[in-house]
This record gives structure tokens, C-alpha cells and sequence, in this order.
């Protein structure tokens, strides 16, 4: 049985001296393509966590050790890590701090269509229902239940590290972008473009 293990983690500055040299590593944004569209690392590839668990298989027959991983903040690089490893693609780096450290350090960053990220969403999201609950409550008895249970699922999404809202808002229209195909992405990564 194997245990999980930490990410090696990269800063921005190792990251940038890498990118800079002969040899420079592959960058695999793990973020939803919608979040990849808003801002980007030049050169990266958007393979998002969903996808990457679904092929990883496949994928790893298109990567070396030579990968870091880039999301957010570094939580779904972790888990994409953490799912190639199982693949048997062990030991690859995550970005420290994810793009949010990334664009706060001036480093070169492609920009698109600004939208709002998924934390965002899901903290919308989640307040109003705890709001709508709690208001609700005086005009409709027992309605606070609804407050709870989004609280209860906030601290579950804590403790597993996962989040279904975040999942759900991901598959929401205004969180799609009508050019990302999986098949796609695979094959630009086997192509090495």
C-alpha cells in the first residue's frame, strides 16, 4: 500500500529560470478551460483535472518527469499530480501558489476574456442559498435546513479538499467554452505543440 505524498513544489522564480533555459518543462494548466481562456502562462497546455483523471492513462504516454502542473492556487495541481502519480508518472512539480501567485508577481501571463473564477462562483453561489435559507426561514418554517446543509457541505468540501458545487458550477454554459475538446488537448500534447 502507498502512501500520498507532497508535491515537489516549484516557485515562481525556479519556474521562470526553467522556462528561460534550453530546455524548458512542459506546463500543464489543470484549471477549466474557461478559467485557462481569462489568463495563462505563454506555452502551457489546458488539460483540466476532470480530463487529466479521465485520460491520464493516455496522457502519461505523452509526458516526461519534466511537467509542472499549474492551477489556481496549487490544490487541483496537487490532486492532477497525485493522479499521474497513480498512472505511473510519479514526482512532477506544482507551481507554488498556482497563477493567482503568478499574475501577483508580474511574470508573463496571456490574458482573454475576463470572467469570474470558480472560487468566486461557488462563494456567490453558496451565500445566497445560506442567505435565501436563513430570510426564507421566517416566511416558510424548517427553510433554515437549507442554510445547514450548504454550511454542512462547505466544511465536508474542507475536509475532503474537493468541492461538488465548484463541479457542477463548472458544467454551467457561462463556464463552457465552445473550443475545448479533451481529444484535442491529448493529441497537442502528443504532438508536442
Amino acid at each position: 500500500m502507498t502512501t500520498p505524498t507532497t508535491p515537489r513544489s516549484l516557485t515562481i522564480d525556479e519556474l521562470r529560470t526553467r522556462l528561460d533555459s534550453a530546455n524548458p518543462p512542459r506546463l500543464l494548466d489543470v484549471r477549466s478551460p474557461v478559467e485557462f481562456e481569462g489568463a495563462h502562462i505563454p506555452g502551457s497546455y489546458n488539460v483540466p483535472l476532470d480530463t487529466l483523471r479521465e485520460h491520464r492513462e493516455e496522457l502519461t504516454r505523452h509526458l516526461d518527469t519534466d511537467v509542472v502542473l499549474v492551477c489556481r492556487s496549487g490544490q487541483r495541481a496537487g490532486q492532477a499530480e497525485r493522479a499521474l502519480a497513480e498512472a505511473g508518472l510519479p514526482g512532477l512539480a506544482v507551481l507554488s501558489g498556482g497563477m493567482t501567485a503568478w499574475e501577483k508577481s508580474g511574470a508573463p501571463t496571456n490574458y482573454g476574456q475576463e470572467r469570474w473564477d470558480m472560487e468566486r462562483q461557488v462563494r456567490l453561489v453558496a451565500g445566497s442559498l445560506v442567505l435565501a435559507g436563513a430570510l426564507g426561514s421566517f416566511v416558510v418554517p424548517g427553510l433554515q435546513a437549507l442554510s445547514a446543509f450548504v454550511g454542512g457541505g462547505l466544511a465536508f468540501a474542507a475536509i475532503s479538499n474537493t468541492c461538488a458545487m465548484g463541479v457542477m458550477l463548472s458544467k454551467m454554459p457561462w463556464n463552457r467554452t465552445p473550443s475545448f475538446d479533451p481529444r484535442k488537448a491529448v493529441a497537442q500534447l502528443a504532438d508536442g505543440r
